[in-house]
């Protein structure tokens, strides 16, 4: 059987048995593509049963020649390892190949952030003269508010808002559902674009569920709020480079500069480990160390 049958069978196991995303599916399987490219290659004429342990090291090898960043190299070994576990699993190989295979160790980067100033600038310079505006209001305030992936925002459907609670319910990674506590003022937002934007507009047959819309009535994609963050950090000057996740990470990090439990971050956050939460904390670290230095009379 060739690369291709054993590659589609383990894409299968990822959508059905394990409930990725679409984007984590494309990731695992591009990885597992670029060790057959590799072997093709190298003219290595074996199938995936066959591969040994000094292929995979020869492949890491030949990456990291490539000058590719320690993050991506480490994202490849765990599409690889991912793929050998299955095939384990299946029965279709008795020893895994990556098992002893190391990622390269990455140090810990913590993420951008903006203040509370900053995210005020960015949505002060939304013009809410045009129809978008009153739009891109509403997801900004809400992805400040709630924390929310990119996916999860241009995913919101008109039935995820629990009016009478709060709350959003919000579909994540691996379809799971959580409820997110939504503030004041992105809801007044949201009812001002639902109620005076979204309602005159004619919606694209199948997209009638979802919450924030494009010009033709259509779901909005995650590239088009990555170039409207993008031109209003252009439009005040901003010199950091900003996307949608810088105001998820600020969501967190002033959630917990302000005492939240990480505990319930996490929740809102959606992660499944504690440690990915982790992170933030060292960023309140560093604002407990500044507010000593600033207003301690012995620093």
């Amino acid at each position: 059987m060739s690369w291709n049958f054993y590659i589609q069978q383990f894409k299968s196991y990822l959508q059905l048995e394990r409930s990725l995303s679409p984007n984590s599916v494309e990731a695992y399987v591009q990885d597992v593509r670029r060790l057959s490219q590799f072997l093709d290659l190298k003219k290595r004429d074996i199938q995936p049963t066959e591969v040994a342990d000094h292929d995979i090291r020869d492949l890491l090898e030949f990456i990291h020649e490539m000058e590719m960043s320690a993050y991506s190299q480490a994202r490849i070994v765990s599409g690889i390892k991912a793929f050998f576990k299955y095939l384990l699993f299946e029965g279709d190989i008795d020893k895994d190949p990556s098992e002893l295979i190391e990622a390269p160790k990455l140090g810990r980067k913590l993420p951008d952030t903006l203040s509370f100033h900053e995210i005020e600038q960015l949505l002060g310079a939304i013009d809410m003269s045009k129809p978008e505006g009153q739009r891109n209001r509403a997801m900004l305030e809400t992805l400040y508010s709630s924390g929310l992936r990119v996916s999860e925002l241009i995913g919101l459907k008109m039935n995820s808002i629990l009016e009478d609670h709060g709350f959003l319910r919000i579909v994540g990674k691996g379809n799971k559902e959580r409820l997110v506590p939504i503030g004041r003022e992105a809801l007044k937002h949201i009812y001002l674009y639902r109620d005076t934007i979204r309602c005159h507009m004619d919606i694209k047959p199948g997209h009638e569920g979802f919450l924030f819309l494009n010009r033709r009535g259509a779901q909005l994609t995650r590239v088009m709020i990555f170039t409207i963050i993008k031109n209003l950090a252009l439009s005040i000057g901003m010199t950091k480079k900003i996307s949608p996740h810088t105001f998820r990470h600020s969501f967190a990090t002033h959630l917990i500069e302000g005492g939240a439990d990480l505990r319930a971050v996490q929740e809102m956050l959606g992660h499944e480990s504690i440690t990915t939460t982790e992170i933030y904390t060292h960023l309140d670290r560093d604002y407990l160390k500044q507010v000593i230095l600033d207003h301690h009379p012995r620093s």
